[in-house]
């Protein structure tokens, strides 16, 4: 199967926080690690999720 990259992820950044340059942070990330925006992205969220549902069961 090929690889399919795309380089364009919809989501929202505040304006506080533009300075920071997430989506270009990211789309660097990304090609030094092989991986698409969306996969890190994904896996961003899905680490988040698990801290806080740690934090609700201490």
């Amino acid at each position: 199967m090929q690889k399919q990259t795309l380089d364009k992820v919809s989501i929202y950044v505040p304006k506080n926080k533009i300075e920071n340059r997430p989506i270009e942070r990211l789309a660097k990330l990304a090609d030094r690690q092989d991986r698409s925006v969306s996969y890190l992205a994904v896996e961003a969220i899905l680490d988040y999720l698990n801290e806080e549902e740690q934090k609700d069961y201490n």
